[in-house]
């Protein structure tokens, strides 16, 4: 690909045009996202530049795609869904990602948050992920790579914690690591039984929400070159 056709790409031309956004951000509106400054954010992010070229086509669906290693890019419904939960109270100042994977959750928040704190156990990932941010120029993430069911305690507290990954229950150490008023969205069960929750440290404890069914791939334990 010459430069000018990758700039246009870039740009949004063909494939990857307004009026492909735009029906996406249309979708999302009517499934139920209203937060503004959060649909604004996924209609400029260029979800094509996180999937791999053969799967560019597809990058303004509003579904999961494969980004190879048995994980997916999330579903624009879901990234949009869980950024507006943690932005219900207003803005945050500093959030931690549990699942870097292609960086797409990462530069929605990053574009929405002061700073991002973003966790990942498998590295092939996190460094590609690297390279799109820079080439964005969203600067303002930290990345971890690692066990995401430890989370980053040397950083901590944290106002948001957001995390792409069903976990089997909730980690002790991510709830450990939440600021109090902060807030953790998580998706909690396993196989075909998975639930969004929304989780606020309260005064004395945590109050939970839970959000309806989800579908997402496992939180596994462990760093993974």
């Amino acid at each position: 690909m010459s430069r000018e056709q990758d700039d246009m790409l870039r740009r949004g031309i063909g494939m990857t045009s307004q009026r492909t956004r735009e029906r996406l951000i249309q979708r999302l509106y009517e499934e139920g996202v209203s937060n503004a400054k959060v649909l604004e954010v996924i209609r400029r992010t260029p979800r094509h530049l996180f999937v791999d070229e053969a799967l560019a086509h597809r990058a303004y669906e509003d579904t999961a795609l494969p980004i190879g290693h048995n994980q997916t890019i999330s579903q624009p419904y879901m990234v949009a869904r869980m950024s507006e939960l943690l932005l219900e109270d207003g803005p945050l100042d500093k959030v931690m990602e549990i699942g870097t994977g292609s960086g797409y959750q990462t530069a929605v928040l990053s574009q929405l948050v002061e700073r991002v704190f973003s966790v990942e156990r498998i590295k092939v990932l996190q460094d590609r992920a690297k390279e799109r941010l820079v080439e964005l120029n969203l600067r303002n993430v930290v990345f971890r790579w690692g066990d995401g069911w430890e989370g980053w305690p040397a950083l901590a507290p944290y106002n948001g914690i957001i995390v792409t990954a069903v976990a089997t229950d909730v980690p002790q150490a991510l709830l450990d690591q939440l600021a109090p008023g902060g807030r953790l969205v998580i998706p909690v069960g396993s196989g075909e039984v998975q639930q969004l929750m929304l989780i606020i440290r309260e005064e004395q404890g945590f109050s939970r929400r839970v959000l309806g069914a989800v579908r997402f791939v496992p939180l596994l334990n462990g760093p993974l070159a």
